[in-house]
């Protein structure tokens, strides 16, 4: 399919809906937490969308040293929301940033040797990963369609027909449309929803009146720098939690663009992610990773060119120093973000099936890496608080159903499949040897 300028920026813009609520909420959260001021919070908000469209620039524009060249988007990573509230309470807002900073230069530095790992994710290990990454995605799904966590409308019969409402409507979008209307379908679902919503009085245009028409990144807007050991430490381990993720995510798109990855390739998206926690520490903004959501994107939509993600990088950009535009993307309501958000995840776990299917299940070893991967992933994910007694470093680790079921897998998967070839490989060399001599 032929693409124009009018339907790269069409599916461009798809893409900004698509990580959008999951773009702001952390900058949202967080900056309630430690206590901002409404102008500070508007400034987070709208540095932390700015961010998101240069850091995606930087991943997807692949040069000598960066740039991952597959159609990523990045956003905030949901990893850091916990630690950096810790930090900023117990240390300062410049600690925040302070550390930020440090984790992405260690990120930056240990790229090129975080790289040859690449031989621990074999379609075992990748497509259990990436099936996680999606499962673990659903949850934040289902709270949206039922109208946000915490909501005092949450579970309603509005919110949970209208999220509904919103996934038929892009059903049968995909199902009877055609070409680029069905590439759209996400975007016309969310559109449908939002006037349905509208005509019901759940729209509430509020922010976009009190939202101010231009804004400009300034370095150390909010605190200037420190750096102490604690949270330098914290955020380095949140740092390698999100290239584990990063990585499934990088398999999962390569799957679907059909493009092998090399080391090289992975070490180059590794340090284009440290550069833009790097540059996030300097604008008061937060660590970025790879949005998984937009996997499920590329997937359903069938367009994989990198020109529809220069695309979204850029209308960030714009969102970012323009609040009163970017505002108007705040007033879909929660419920048809989630319905749209349900077939999106969906797809992300049919990626990870997809690349199973790969495997070869006569193994007792490889079902077991599935099963065993899978389900301390989303047992973690539904039980969090398991791992409350640990210290705070390791917690941060293990409080991560991605994390704990990537480790799960890559562990079972050296003992099942790396080390049983090692050892099938020294009895043939032994064998070798004895009728030789």
């Amino acid at each position: 399919m032929k693409l124009t300028v009018g339907k790269i920026t069409s599916l461009g813009i798809q893409h900004v809906l698509a990580m959008y609520a999951g773009a702001v909420i952390v900058p949202l959260i967080v900056g309630a937490s430690i206590g901002l001021t409404p102008q500070q919070l508007t400034y987070l908000v709208s540095i932390d969308i700015l961010m998101s469209g240069i850091a995606t620039l930087l991943q997807v524009w692949k040069n000598k040293y960066f740039g991952i060249g597959l159609p990523v988007v990045l956003g905030c990573t949901f990893t850091a929301v916990a630690p950096m509230v810790a930090i900023g309470n117990g240390f300062g807002i410049g600690s925040i940033y302070g550390s930020i900073i440090i984790s992405g230069l260690f990120v930056i530095l240990i790229a090129k040797y975080f790289s040859k790992i690449v031989k621990f994710f074999p379609p075992v290990v990748t497509g259990s990963v990436v099936t996680i990454i999606g499962i673990t995605l659903i949850p934040v799904a289902m709270n949206n369609l039922a109208g946000g966590q915490g909501s005092e409308e949450f579970g309603s019969l509005e919110n949970v027909a209208l999220g509904f409402g919103t996934l038929m409507i892009i059903l049968l979008i995909f199902r009877f449309a055609k070409g680029f209307l069905r590439s759209i379908a996400i975007l016309i679902g969310i559109l449908t929803g939002t006037l349905i919503a509208f005509f019901m009085g759940m729209v509430d245009f509020s922010p976009v009146v009190e939202s101010s028409w231009l804004h400009m990144p300034k370095l150390f807007y909010l605190a200037v720098p420190e750096f102490h050991i604690v949270p330098i430490i914290t955020m380095i381990l949140v740092a390698i939690v999100s290239l584990v993720e990063s990585t499934g995510v990088y398999f999962a798109l390569s799957d679907i663009v059909e493009k092998k990855l090399t080391e090289d390739d992975l070490a180059k998206g590794y340090r284009a992610e440290g550069l833009a926690i790097f540059l996030g520490g300097f604008f008061n903004a937060f660590p970025y990773t790879t949005f998984s959501q937009n996997v499920g994107l590329v997937q359903l939509s069938g367009v994989k060119s990198r020109n529809v993600i220069f695309a979204a990088g850029t209308i960030l950009i714009f969102l970012g120093i323009v609040p009163k535009i970017g505002a108007f993307t705040t007033i879909i309501p929660s419920s048809v973000l989630g319905g749209a958000m349900i077939a999106m995840f969906g797809m992300v776990i049919a990626s990870g099936v997809k690349m199973l299917s790969k495997v070869d299940f006569t193994s007792q070893g490889n079902l077991l890496i599935v099963a065993l991967s899978i389900g301390m992933g989303l047992g973690v994910t539904v039980v969090p608080e398991l791992f409350v007694n640990l210290p705070q470093g390791i917690r941060i680790l293990m409080e991560s159903g991605i994390v704990v079921g990537s480790i799960t897998a890559v562990m079972l998967n050296i003992v099942f499949n790396m080390m049983r070839k090692k050892g099938s490989q020294m009895m043939v060399t032994l064998t070798e040897q004895k009728a030789t001599s």
